[in-house]
Protein backbone atom coordinates (compact mmCIF):
# COMPACT_ATOMS: atom_id res chain seq x y z
CA UNK A 1 0.00 0.00 0.00
CA UNK A 2 3.05 2.18 0.84
CA UNK A 3 4.70 1.34 -2.48
CA UNK A 4 1.39 2.38 -4.10
CA UNK A 5 1.01 6.03 -2.41
CA UNK A 6 4.59 6.61 -3.07
CA UNK A 7 4.19 6.20 -6.78
CA UNK A 8 0.77 8.62 -7.60
CA UNK A 9 1.51 11.00 -9.90
CA UNK A 10 1.48 14.63 -8.75
CA UNK A 11 -1.35 15.24 -11.72
CA UNK A 12 -3.43 13.34 -8.86
CA UNK A 13 -2.93 16.49 -6.52
CA UNK A 14 -3.78 18.70 -8.82
CA UNK A 15 -7.45 18.00 -10.21
CA UNK A 16 -9.24 21.32 -9.49
CA UNK A 17 -6.59 23.26 -8.81
CA UNK A 18 -7.15 26.71 -10.55
CA UNK A 19 -4.31 28.18 -13.34
CA UNK A 20 -1.69 30.80 -11.77
CA UNK A 21 -2.12 33.85 -11.99
CA UNK A 22 1.32 35.40 -13.36
CA UNK A 23 3.26 38.76 -13.23
CA UNK A 24 6.44 39.57 -14.94
CA UNK A 25 9.77 40.13 -13.59
CA UNK A 26 9.65 43.70 -14.99
CA UNK A 27 6.51 44.24 -13.43
CA UNK A 28 6.43 46.70 -10.58
CA UNK A 29 5.73 46.69 -6.91
CA UNK A 30 2.41 48.53 -7.60
CA UNK A 31 1.51 46.01 -10.15
CA UNK A 32 1.96 43.32 -7.70
CA UNK A 33 -0.40 45.06 -5.04
CA UNK A 34 -3.18 45.28 -7.81
CA UNK A 35 -2.56 41.67 -9.01
CA UNK A 36 -2.85 40.47 -5.32
CA UNK A 37 -6.02 42.72 -4.73
CA UNK A 38 -7.76 41.90 -7.61
CA UNK A 39 -7.96 38.39 -7.53
CA UNK A 40 -7.59 37.89 -3.64
CA UNK A 41 -4.49 35.14 -4.18
CA UNK A 42 -2.80 34.75 -0.90
CA UNK A 43 0.59 33.92 -3.92
CA UNK A 44 1.30 35.29 -6.92
CA UNK A 45 3.80 33.86 -9.01
CA UNK A 46 6.76 35.74 -10.26
CA UNK A 47 7.98 34.70 -14.32
CA UNK A 48 11.12 35.44 -16.14
CA UNK A 49 9.17 36.60 -19.57
CA UNK A 50 6.96 39.48 -20.49
CA UNK A 51 3.53 37.56 -19.66
CA UNK A 52 1.58 39.61 -17.03
CA UNK A 53 -2.15 39.27 -16.44
CA UNK A 54 -1.67 43.26 -15.14
CA UNK A 55 -0.06 44.45 -18.53
CA UNK A 56 -1.07 42.81 -21.38
CA UNK A 57 1.86 42.32 -24.05
CA UNK A 58 1.30 42.11 -27.98
CA UNK A 59 0.73 39.19 -29.01
CA UNK A 60 2.82 39.71 -32.04
CA UNK A 61 5.69 40.37 -29.53
CA UNK A 62 5.14 37.40 -27.25
CA UNK A 63 7.40 34.87 -27.06
CA UNK A 64 5.35 31.57 -25.38
CA UNK A 65 8.62 29.72 -25.10
CA UNK A 66 10.89 29.67 -21.83
CA UNK A 67 9.23 30.47 -19.47
CA UNK A 68 10.24 29.59 -15.78
CA UNK A 69 8.74 30.50 -12.60
CA UNK A 70 11.51 32.44 -10.34
CA UNK A 71 9.57 33.21 -7.27
CA UNK A 72 6.38 33.77 -5.61
CA UNK A 73 5.16 37.30 -3.79
CA UNK A 74 2.35 38.17 -1.37
CA UNK A 75 1.25 41.05 0.34
CA UNK A 76 3.44 40.34 3.67
CA UNK A 77 6.53 41.00 1.04
CA UNK A 78 4.32 44.15 0.58
CA UNK A 79 3.82 45.58 3.73
CA UNK A 80 8.07 44.55 4.89
CA UNK A 81 9.30 46.55 1.57
CA UNK A 82 6.87 49.86 2.35
CA UNK A 83 7.75 49.56 6.03
CA UNK A 84 11.62 50.28 4.91
CA UNK A 85 12.09 53.60 6.87
CA UNK A 86 13.28 55.28 3.03
CA UNK A 87 10.14 53.95 1.77
CA UNK A 88 8.01 54.86 4.77
CA UNK A 89 9.34 58.48 3.65
CA UNK A 90 8.66 57.99 -0.27
CA UNK A 91 5.52 55.56 -0.82
CA UNK A 92 4.49 56.59 -3.90
CA UNK A 93 8.08 56.11 -5.30
CA UNK A 94 8.64 52.66 -3.46
CA UNK A 95 5.64 51.69 -5.49
CA UNK A 96 7.29 52.28 -8.70
CA UNK A 97 10.20 50.26 -7.86
CA UNK A 98 11.06 46.74 -9.87
CA UNK A 99 9.04 43.82 -8.71
CA UNK A 100 12.37 42.23 -8.07
CA UNK A 101 13.15 44.53 -5.15
CA UNK A 102 10.40 42.48 -3.13
CA UNK A 103 12.04 39.31 -3.97
CA UNK A 104 14.59 37.56 -1.11
CA UNK A 105 18.24 36.23 -2.59
CA UNK A 106 16.53 33.28 -2.15
CA UNK A 107 12.97 33.04 -3.24
CA UNK A 108 13.80 31.41 -6.79
CA UNK A 109 14.62 27.95 -4.33
CA UNK A 110 11.73 27.84 -2.79
CA UNK A 111 9.67 27.39 -6.19
CA UNK A 112 10.45 24.11 -8.85
CA UNK A 113 9.17 23.17 -12.25
CA UNK A 114 8.23 19.27 -11.74
CA UNK A 115 6.28 17.07 -14.64
CA UNK A 116 2.96 15.92 -13.92
CA UNK A 117 3.78 12.21 -13.79
CA UNK A 118 6.48 12.86 -10.94
CA UNK A 119 5.72 10.45 -8.36
CA UNK A 120 4.26 11.67 -4.88
CA UNK A 121 7.50 10.46 -3.90
CA UNK A 122 9.76 12.46 -5.58
CA UNK A 123 7.35 15.37 -5.13
CA UNK A 124 8.27 15.06 -1.33
CA UNK A 125 11.86 15.02 -1.98
CA UNK A 126 11.59 18.01 -3.69
CA UNK A 127 10.39 19.49 -0.79
CA UNK A 128 12.47 18.07 1.21
CA UNK A 129 15.48 20.05 -0.29
CA UNK A 130 13.35 23.69 0.85
CA UNK A 131 10.85 23.47 -1.92
CA UNK A 132 7.69 25.52 -1.28
CA UNK A 133 5.59 25.39 -4.40
CA UNK A 134 5.79 23.01 -7.26
CA UNK A 135 5.02 24.22 -10.61
CA UNK A 136 2.91 21.93 -12.63
CA UNK A 137 1.69 21.94 -16.07
CA UNK A 138 -2.12 21.56 -16.43
CA UNK A 139 -2.87 19.14 -19.24
CA UNK A 140 -6.39 19.54 -20.13
CA UNK A 141 -5.52 23.61 -20.38
CA UNK A 142 -3.37 23.48 -23.51
CA UNK A 143 -4.66 25.75 -26.21
CA UNK A 144 -4.36 24.77 -29.59
CA UNK A 145 -2.21 26.62 -32.73
CA UNK A 146 -5.79 27.56 -33.89
CA UNK A 147 -7.47 29.07 -30.72
CA UNK A 148 -4.14 31.05 -29.28
CA UNK A 149 -5.59 34.31 -29.42
CA UNK A 150 -9.07 33.26 -27.92
CA UNK A 151 -7.14 31.90 -24.90
CA UNK A 152 -5.21 34.77 -24.63
CA UNK A 153 -7.67 37.10 -24.16
CA UNK A 154 -8.84 34.83 -20.91
CA UNK A 155 -7.84 36.07 -17.74
CA UNK A 156 -5.30 33.07 -16.90
CA UNK A 157 -1.74 33.77 -18.18
CA UNK A 158 -0.28 31.21 -20.80
CA UNK A 159 3.38 30.19 -21.01
CA UNK A 160 5.44 27.46 -23.27
CA UNK A 161 3.25 27.19 -26.26
CA UNK A 162 0.04 28.04 -24.74
CA UNK A 163 0.30 25.99 -21.38
CA UNK A 164 -1.61 26.59 -18.00
CA UNK A 165 0.40 26.10 -14.58
CA UNK A 166 -0.75 25.11 -11.54
CA UNK A 167 1.29 24.81 -7.85
CA UNK A 168 1.17 22.26 -5.64
CA UNK A 169 2.18 23.20 -2.09
CA UNK A 170 3.03 21.26 0.92
CA UNK A 171 -0.17 21.74 2.49
CA UNK A 172 -1.75 19.91 -0.56
CA UNK A 173 0.63 17.24 -0.35
CA UNK A 174 -0.56 16.65 3.98
CA UNK A 175 -3.95 16.71 3.21
CA UNK A 176 -3.31 14.07 0.41
CA UNK A 177 -1.39 11.78 2.52
CA UNK A 178 -3.69 11.87 5.71
CA UNK A 179 -6.38 10.47 3.43
CA UNK A 180 -3.80 7.61 3.70
CA UNK A 181 -2.90 8.23 7.35
CA UNK A 182 -3.58 4.79 8.50
CA UNK A 183 -0.73 3.53 5.69
CA UNK A 184 1.63 4.80 8.52
CA UNK A 185 0.05 3.88 12.01
CA UNK A 186 1.54 3.54 14.38
CA UNK A 187 3.43 6.93 13.44
CA UNK A 188 0.36 9.05 13.33
CA UNK A 189 -0.81 8.42 16.57
CA UNK A 190 2.90 9.18 18.16
CA UNK A 191 3.83 12.61 19.82
CA UNK A 192 5.25 15.10 18.51
CA UNK A 193 7.62 14.99 21.52
CA UNK A 194 8.78 11.20 20.73
CA UNK A 195 8.83 11.69 17.14
CA UNK A 196 11.22 14.90 17.48
CA UNK A 197 9.54 17.41 15.22
CA UNK A 198 9.50 20.56 17.60
CA UNK A 199 11.53 22.72 16.52
CA UNK A 200 12.93 25.02 19.41
CA UNK A 201 15.87 26.45 17.09
CA UNK A 202 13.59 28.52 14.88
CA UNK A 203 11.33 30.00 16.64
CA UNK A 204 11.05 33.47 15.80
CA UNK A 205 8.89 35.90 18.37
CA UNK A 206 9.15 38.93 19.86
CA UNK A 207 7.54 40.76 22.91
CA UNK A 208 4.36 42.21 23.53
CA UNK A 209 6.38 45.59 24.19
CA UNK A 210 8.67 45.28 21.25
CA UNK A 211 8.03 48.11 18.71
CA UNK A 212 6.40 46.10 15.91
CA UNK A 213 8.86 47.38 13.56
CA UNK A 214 11.38 44.83 15.73
CA UNK A 215 9.50 41.88 13.98
CA UNK A 216 10.16 42.96 9.99
CA UNK A 217 13.45 40.63 9.46
CA UNK A 218 11.37 38.11 11.44
CA UNK A 219 8.27 38.09 9.41
CA UNK A 220 10.93 37.82 6.34
CA UNK A 221 12.43 34.76 8.03
CA UNK A 222 8.99 33.43 8.81
CA UNK A 223 8.02 33.50 4.71
CA UNK A 224 10.74 31.06 4.29
CA UNK A 225 10.36 28.81 7.17
CA UNK A 226 6.61 28.47 6.55
CA UNK A 227 6.15 29.86 10.28
CA UNK A 228 5.06 33.18 11.98
CA UNK A 229 6.11 35.28 14.58
CA UNK A 230 5.42 34.78 18.38
CA UNK A 231 4.02 37.41 20.49
CA UNK A 232 5.69 36.58 24.44
CA UNK A 233 5.07 38.39 27.56
CA UNK A 234 7.75 38.80 30.03
CA UNK A 235 7.74 35.65 31.52
CA UNK A 236 8.33 34.02 28.14
CA UNK A 237 4.75 33.43 27.99
CA UNK A 238 2.93 33.01 24.77
CA UNK A 239 0.70 35.39 23.83
CA UNK A 240 -0.57 35.67 20.05
CA UNK A 241 1.48 36.07 16.96
CA UNK A 242 2.04 38.57 14.05
CA UNK A 243 1.37 35.55 11.31
CA UNK A 244 2.06 35.83 7.39
CA UNK A 245 -1.61 34.71 6.70
CA UNK A 246 -3.16 37.36 8.92
CA UNK A 247 -1.39 40.04 7.06
CA UNK A 248 -1.93 38.59 3.76
CA UNK A 249 -5.36 39.47 4.45
CA UNK A 250 -4.96 42.99 5.33
CA UNK A 251 -3.57 45.52 2.71
CA UNK A 252 -0.71 48.41 2.84
CA UNK A 253 -3.23 50.67 4.85
CA UNK A 254 -1.65 48.97 7.70
CA UNK A 255 2.02 49.56 7.14
CA UNK A 256 1.89 52.76 8.93
CA UNK A 257 0.76 50.89 12.02
CA UNK A 258 3.57 48.53 11.68
CA UNK A 259 5.84 51.81 11.72
CA UNK A 260 4.61 53.18 14.83
CA UNK A 261 3.18 51.07 17.50
CA UNK A 262 3.77 48.37 19.18
CA UNK A 263 3.74 44.65 18.85
CA UNK A 264 0.83 44.30 21.41
CA UNK A 265 -0.84 46.64 19.80
CA UNK A 266 -0.30 46.10 16.07
CA UNK A 267 -2.13 42.42 16.89
CA UNK A 268 -4.89 44.61 18.12
CA UNK A 269 -4.80 46.26 14.79
CA UNK A 270 -4.43 44.47 12.60
CA UNK A 271 -7.93 42.48 14.09
CA UNK A 272 -10.65 41.54 11.25
CA UNK A 273 -13.24 43.72 12.95
CA UNK A 274 -10.77 46.75 11.74
CA UNK A 275 -8.64 49.25 13.99
CA UNK A 276 -9.97 50.52 16.94
CA UNK A 277 -10.41 54.30 16.53
CA UNK A 278 -7.80 55.31 19.55
CA UNK A 279 -5.11 52.66 17.70
CA UNK A 280 -5.59 55.20 14.28
CA UNK A 281 -5.06 58.38 15.70
CA UNK A 282 -1.87 57.27 17.30
CA UNK A 283 -0.29 56.05 14.45
CA UNK A 284 -1.18 59.53 12.86
CA UNK A 285 0.11 61.38 15.84
CA UNK A 286 3.59 59.54 16.13
CA UNK A 287 3.77 59.50 11.90
CA UNK A 288 3.91 62.70 12.44
CA UNK A 289 5.89 62.80 15.30
CA UNK A 290 8.77 60.79 13.15
CA UNK A 291 7.82 63.22 9.91
CA UNK A 292 6.60 60.44 8.36
CA UNK A 293 3.55 62.57 6.82
CA UNK A 294 4.52 60.98 3.55
CA UNK A 295 3.30 58.03 5.35
CA UNK A 296 -0.02 59.22 6.26
CA UNK A 297 -1.24 58.73 2.33
CA UNK A 298 -0.99 54.39 2.99
CA UNK A 299 -3.96 55.04 5.20
CA UNK A 300 -6.09 56.08 2.39
CA UNK A 301 -7.05 59.46 3.72
CA UNK A 302 -4.86 61.74 1.70
CA UNK A 303 -4.32 61.06 -1.73
CA UNK A 304 -6.28 57.76 -1.63
CA UNK A 305 -5.00 54.35 -3.05
CA UNK A 306 -6.76 54.83 -6.25
CA UNK A 307 -3.33 56.63 -7.62
CA UNK A 308 -1.13 53.36 -6.93
CA UNK A 309 -3.83 50.65 -7.99
CA UNK A 310 -6.40 50.31 -10.33
CA UNK A 311 -8.20 47.48 -8.62
CA UNK A 312 -10.32 47.47 -5.14
CA UNK A 313 -9.54 44.92 -3.13
CA UNK A 314 -11.94 41.85 -3.80
CA UNK A 315 -13.93 39.53 -0.96
CA UNK A 316 -11.60 36.30 -0.06
CA UNK A 317 -11.88 33.68 2.18
CA UNK A 318 -8.72 34.82 4.09
CA UNK A 319 -11.06 35.43 7.07
CA UNK A 320 -12.12 31.94 6.77
CA UNK A 321 -8.44 30.31 5.72
CA UNK A 322 -6.32 32.28 8.34
CA UNK A 323 -9.40 31.97 11.11
CA UNK A 324 -8.04 30.30 14.69
CA UNK A 325 -8.81 27.81 17.28
CA UNK A 326 -7.38 28.04 20.69
CA UNK A 327 -7.79 31.31 22.33
CA UNK A 328 -4.46 32.61 23.75
CA UNK A 329 -4.33 36.57 25.01
CA UNK A 330 -3.06 38.56 27.75
CA UNK A 331 -5.55 39.14 30.31
CA UNK A 332 -7.51 42.35 29.71
CA UNK A 333 -6.78 42.41 25.99
CA UNK A 334 -9.54 43.38 23.95
CA UNK A 335 -12.27 40.93 22.90
CA UNK A 336 -11.68 42.78 19.39
CA UNK A 337 -8.40 40.20 18.30
CA UNK A 338 -10.17 37.74 19.07
CA UNK A 339 -10.15 36.20 15.68
CA UNK A 340 -7.41 36.99 13.81
CA UNK A 341 -4.99 37.59 16.69
CA UNK A 342 -5.51 33.96 17.92
CA UNK A 343 -3.26 31.38 17.59
CA UNK A 344 -3.08 27.36 16.93
CA UNK A 345 -1.27 25.97 19.57
CA UNK A 346 -0.92 22.28 20.83
CA UNK A 347 1.54 20.72 23.50
CA UNK A 348 4.47 18.40 23.59
CA UNK A 349 2.18 15.22 23.87
CA UNK A 350 -0.38 16.22 21.27
CA UNK A 351 -0.01 13.46 18.71
CA UNK A 352 1.11 13.79 15.43
CA UNK A 353 -2.31 13.28 13.53
CA UNK A 354 -3.90 15.62 15.52
CA UNK A 355 -1.62 18.71 15.17
CA UNK A 356 -1.68 17.75 11.07
CA UNK A 357 -5.42 18.13 11.58
CA UNK A 358 -5.25 21.39 13.33
CA UNK A 359 -3.00 22.40 10.64
CA UNK A 360 -5.22 21.53 8.35
CA UNK A 361 -8.19 22.84 9.51
CA UNK A 362 -7.17 26.15 10.09
CA UNK A 363 -5.31 26.49 6.46
CA UNK A 364 -1.70 27.30 8.50
CA UNK A 365 1.18 25.57 8.05
CA UNK A 366 2.55 25.78 11.49
CA UNK A 367 1.52 24.87 15.01
CA UNK A 368 2.87 26.35 18.34
CA UNK A 369 3.51 23.89 20.76
CA UNK A 370 2.95 25.58 24.50
CA UNK A 371 3.18 24.08 27.91
CA UNK A 372 0.67 23.65 30.24
CA UNK A 373 1.44 27.12 31.93
CA UNK A 374 1.62 28.09 28.69
CA UNK A 375 5.26 29.00 28.13
CA UNK A 376 6.65 28.84 24.45
CA UNK A 377 8.77 25.94 23.67
CA UNK A 378 8.45 25.34 20.28
CA UNK A 379 6.75 25.10 16.73
CA UNK A 380 5.35 21.95 14.54
CA UNK A 381 5.90 23.01 10.77
CA UNK A 382 4.23 21.32 7.73
CA UNK A 383 8.19 20.43 6.81
CA UNK A 384 8.91 18.89 9.33
CA UNK A 385 5.95 16.45 9.05
CA UNK A 386 7.00 15.96 5.43
CA UNK A 387 10.30 14.75 6.48
CA UNK A 388 8.15 12.01 9.07
CA UNK A 389 6.55 10.88 6.18
CA UNK A 390 9.37 10.58 3.69
CA UNK A 391 11.54 8.75 6.10
CA UNK A 392 8.57 6.29 6.33
CA UNK A 393 7.67 6.06 2.70
CA UNK A 394 11.25 5.22 1.95
CA UNK A 395 11.60 2.75 4.32
CA UNK A 396 8.49 1.11 3.34
CA UNK A 397 9.40 0.77 -0.25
Amino acid sequence: MAARLSGHEVSDLCLGKPPLRSLSATDTVADALSAIKRTGDTYVSIWNCHHSFIRKEDHKDNNYSNCTCIGKICMVHIICFLSKPPNLSSPASALNSPISALLPDYNSSLVRHLQPNASLLEAIDVMHEGVQNLVIPIQNKKCSRDSVLDCLESPNVLHNNSNTYCWLTQEDVIRYLINSIGVFSPTPASSINTLGLIDKQNILAVCYDDPASSALDLLALSLFHQSSVAIVDSQGKFVGEISPCTLNSCDETVVPAMATLSAGDFMAYIDCGGPPEDLVQLVKERLEEQNLTAALELLGEETGLSSWSSFSSTSSSDEDLCSSGKNWKLGGYSARVLRRSEAIVCYPRSSLVAVMIQALAHRVSYVWVVEEDGALTGIVTFDGMLTVFREHLKSMC
